[in-house]
């Protein structure tokens, strides 16, 4: 085993990630050029093109040939040698070598002093000044050469990571569909051989967890070629939960005063660009036409509309505040290669709301939100392993925002104060703001420890002014309200996603498409379950009943659907009028009355446990 040496795990990592790239280069001795090999949360990856004698991609079988070969070059203890050079010296070097790629990454340094896209484009747009960049730094290990900030290990036999090559994928040059795919050679690197261990039970249990395969198994929901890739089609059973999350979170929001509105989804570009997200999300707007002349956009997000509801008439400091919801279709053009499954899709069931209401009322509207999202976690178990985001602006850029920076400063100490009062203990995290004000983002850890934010609380004093909002105050004057941003549930697209990975599709009763399934024995009972059918459907009770196969088959395919309930009908139960009740996860069969389950059912129903 290498002597350990006193590198941080990035440090390793990303040396680990040149040692495959070298393997890559010594393996296939035609042209390889190589893109980026930064480290990933669990290892690193590097991204290349493969040019050698008509083979421009390489195949999974070949992933053990190059992990040996990493591992012979960490055995030759090869040195990480650094060289700093002018960027005209670094360009012949990677000129010599075959490399556009890192040419193409030169000619960016040299021009705009980055070559981070999104830094690019600001430069260009805004005409901001750049920091020249006159030198970089080249690391080489044996063949391999690589322009790279570093810092690296010293040499290969340093290399003290349990590691494995796990993937090839392709992956576009610089995530831009229009330029090259590459192949991406994807590992996982860790410090102790049990965390390397850890980490492959815990892909197990993802692998069994993920909802699209599960969402197969379960008929939740399907995508068709003909429809769309990104567009889902939910079937009833998958529909059913669909609405029972909406009929839940209508149901509690409601107690808080909030109503159900309908808005379109088509609206003018005029809408968007009031709002300012016709600028900021320009190319994710899906934009709409017609033989007769008509263009529109398809609505990315719902605030716009809501804003005209409330401006419909005129407003009295008595009404407010106005709390509206809606559960509707939006629509965003998410990069092609990013889409996938339920949890990146271009047709957005989004569940949210916005209040309009007076500066004083605030911060008790915030606390009640705190209070919603507190009940509709809970009841999913997912409430109590949460933290929360104190989400501002980025104070260097603020150009990226909408609104005044003095109204900005109120909202800042508004969420701070709640954070306090509420003990949420919100941590403050600079650039993550939404385009009009902070906001409150709730983060929880799902069932594999994966970390999602889900419900939001957004504070605007911006909106109302740019769309000239305003309600009559106490002394006659028009002021413009103050409007908060709120989700609960969000995406129901994506909530689904995780709600099939959270419980491994084992959905609690309230949720379950199907309730309960009936089993009759045989054909004798065929009458029986049908009354019993009945009797619990009268409770708007989700109920199947099976007769066709052989007992223990139905057994185990209800077992398979991950039904709540199964429900044994033989002679006994039939003469006697019971039930024999088999819970999911165990073996065991209860028998009881059918009034003393149904109670059973309602009394869970209600707990929603």
């Amino acid at each position: 085993m290498p002597i350990k040496h006193n590198y941080s795990l990035e440090t390793l990592r990303h040396s680990l990630a040149h040692i495959t790239a070298l393997a890559v280069l010594r393996l296939y001795r035609g042209q390889v050029c190589f893109g980026v090999g930064p480290v990933t949360e669990q290892g690193f990856y590097y991204d290349m093109e493969i040019k050698n004698s008509g083979q421009n991609s390489l195949s999974l079988e070949e992933l053990p040939k190059i992990e040996e070969e990493v591992h012979k070059i960490i055995k030759e203890g090869l040195p990480f040698k650094k060289k700093t050079v002018s960027i005209s010296e670094a360009k012949k070097i990677f000129k010599k070598l075959k490399q556009p790629y890192k040419l193409e990454l030169l000619k960016d340094l040299e021009q705009y002093g980055t070559t981070v896209e999104s830094q690019k484009s600001k430069i260009k747009s805004q005409k901001l000044k750049i920091n020249k960049v006159k030198t970089v730094t080249i690391y080489q290990i044996g063949e391999f050469v690589d322009l790279c900030r570093g810092p690296h290990i010293r040499n290969t036999h340093e290399m003290t990571l349990y590691f494995k090559l796990t993937k090839i994928a392709g992956a576009y040059w610089r995530g831009n569909e229009k330029n090259s795919m590459l192949t991406r050679i994807e590992g996982v690197a860790f410090e102790t051989k049990a965390e390397l261990e850890k980490y492959f039970d815990w892909l197990q249990e993802a692998e069994r967890r993920d909802h699209r395969k599960l969402g197969r198994q379960l008929d939740l929901f399907t995508f068709s070629d003909l429809v769309g890739s990104g567009l889902p089609l939910f079937t009833p059973k998958g529909t059913i939960i669909i609405e029972e999350l909406k009929k839940y979170i209508e149901g509690v929001c409601r107690k808080y005063g909030f109503e159900k509105v309908t808005t379109p989804s088509l609206a003018k570009i005029e809408l968007f660009e009031i709002s300012g997200h016709a600028q900021k999300f320009n190319d994710e707007l899906f934009r709409v036409t017609s033989p007769k002349g008509h263009s529109f956009v398809l609505k990315p997000v719902q605030c716009p509309h809501h804003t005209q509801l409330y401006a419909s008439r005129l407003r009295s400091y008595k009404e407010l505040p106005i709390r509206y919801m809606e559960s509707d279709k939006m629509y965003r053009a998410e990069k092609p290669g990013e889409v996938g499954g339920l949890s990146r899709v271009y047709a957005i069931t989004v569940e949210d709301g916005h209040i309009f209401c007076r500066p004083d009322q605030v911060k008790d509207e915030i606390k009640n939100l705190v209070q919603i999202i507190k009940e509709f976690y809970s009841s999913l178990g997912l409430w109590g392993n949460q933290w929360v985001s104190l989400s501002l602006r980025d104070y260097s850029h603020p150009e990226k925002y909408i609104g005044d920076p003095k109204d900005w400063d109120k909202c800042e100490k508004i969420l701070q104060e709640i954070s306090n009062v509420m003990d949420l203990q919100a941590k403050r995290r600079e650039g993550e703001a939404a385009l009009y004000g902070p906001k409150l983002d709730f983060m929880f850890k799902d069932a594999l420890g994966n970390e999602i934010q889900i419900p939001t609380i957004q504070l605007d004093f911006a909106t109302p002014k740019r769309f000239n909002l305003t309600y009559i105050n106490e002394q006659g004057k028009a002021v413009n309200p103050v409007m908060i941003h709120r989700a609960i549930l969000g995406s129901y697209e994506r909530f689904l996603a995780l709600l099939i990975e959270h419980f491994a599709g084992a959905f609690p009763l309230w949720l379950a498409s199907v309730q309960i399934v009936l089993l009759p024995v045989s054909s004798k009972q065929a009458h029986y379950s049908q009354t019993v059918a009945t009797t619990l459907r009268k409770e708007e009770l989700r109920v199947e009943v099976w007769e066709d196969e052989t007992i223990s088959k139905r057994i185990r395919q209800a077992e398979l659907q991950k039904i709540p309930y199964i429900i044994v009908l033989g002679d006994k139960e039939k003469k006697e009028k019971t039930v024999s009740v088999r819970e999911r996860g165990s073996k065991v069969l209860t028998v009881l009355p059918l009034e003393q389950f149904l109670n059973k059912i309602k009394h869970e129903l209600t707990k929603k446990k």
